[in-house]
């Protein structure tokens, strides 16, 4: 979404996209790597330990940085000289911790921006030495600054997501696009990308729900899950199960709640649209955090049992808002990035 704003802002711009994980070497690899397969799916209760080790406990938060640097300081610096950028912009929190310390220590000379797509836990997104923190939730800014430093530049900003967010389809015409019941209520069941979390629980107490139409239960790429829940509701009409979309738009325009699992840039989208978000079904190492975000700031419920999910569907229901056009009033990350380029190319 960035590379297309730079493109769109400035059609003569040069992006290079690079995955960083090669240039941060085997070690960081190979742990990033295995790491959903074994967290996520087999000993949940692991992710909450590796979080709580790397970035909640101060004395292994540290040790945790300064290996990431120490391991792939190299990779990186030379990834950046052979692209030859005027900015380099991180979308990975694992990079902008290693960016930002060679930033701070004087060894890379070109401004670094860190682009947040969570809400909170904003160790590893904000950095001391990142020149430009770019926010999808003004909400963040008091923790990046706790951070990064009360000297750190920090900006909210649009362009993170689709550019059909900013302006959501009308709910008549999406329902009907998607073949969903024009009226009663719809309500989105999501696991991420990952398709993690309790969706057939999800499922099964939206189905308690007179009131409710249909659920669509979104599982990514997990087609483990895909194949499980088509097996376990294929007899019910009121259950549509789908793989990885590339309509979300329409889907959040289209439901009354999104019942979600991992928090992230779907719950920022469902609120631009004007649907109601419940957190349900993982809250696991960050997601507990942004959890208690999601609740501090009124920005979505949260249930952590059943029962609880019961309730929080009952009333969110009737809570569904318009969609939040107050995004689009602010500035893009594509002409923030860009300031920063046209400083830097002027220095040189």
């Amino acid at each position: 979404m960035l590379a297309a704003g730079l493109a769109e802002e400035r059609p003569e711009v040069e992006v290079a996209v690079h995955d960083c994980l090669p240039a941060l070497g085997l070690a960081v690899t190979g742990v990033v790597k295995s790491a959903p397969s074994t967290y996520f799916f087999r000993f949940e209760w692991l992710w909450d330990l590796g979080f709580l080790l790397a970035a909640r406990f101060p004395p292994t938060r540290l040790l945790a940085q300064r290996l990431l640097e120490l391991f792939g300081r190299r990779g990186l610096l030379e990834l950046i000289r052979a692209a030859d950028p005027d900015v380099v912009v991180s979308t990975y929190p694992v990079a902008t911790e290693v960016l930002g310390r060679l930033r701070r220590r004087g060894r890379l000379e070109l401004p670094v921006c860190s682009a947040i797509t969570d809400l909170a836990a904003m160790h590893y997104w904000a950095v001391r030495g990142v020149d430009l923190h770019l926010l999808t939730h003004p909400e963040s800014i008091a923790e990046v600054r706790e951070v990064a430093g009360t000297d750190a530049v920090v900006r909210p900003v649009h362009g993170l997501t689709a550019p059909a967010f900013l302006q959501p389809g009308e709910r008549e015409e999406t329902r009907r696009s998607l073949a969903l019941p024009a009226t009663g209520q719809i309500v989105l069941v999501s696991g991420g990308g990952w398709g993690v979390g309790d969706l057939a629980g999800a499922v099964e107490v939206a189905l308690e729900l007179p009131e409710v139409a249909q659920v669509v239960c979104l599982c990514g790429r997990n087609e483990r899950a895909y194949a499980e829940l088509v097996a376990r509701f294929r007899s019910d009409r009121r259950v549509r199960v789908e793989g990885f979309t590339d309509r979300m738009p329409d889907w959040l325009a289209s439901a009354d709640v999104l019942v979600h699992s991992t928090g992230g840039l779907t719950v920022l989208e469902a609120l631009m649209s004007g649907c109601a978000v419940i957190s349900y079904g993982w809250g696991r190492g960050h997601i507990r955090i942004n959890n208690e975000a999601f609740e501090r700031f009124g920005l979505a419920r949260v249930a952590r049992t059943p029962e609880e999910l019961r309730a929080a569907l009952r009333r969110a229901a009737d809570e569904r808002r318009g969609p939040d056009r107050s995004f689009a009033e602010l500035p893009s990350a594509a002409a923030l990035v860009l300031e920063l380029a046209d400083r830097q190319a002027a220095a040189r």
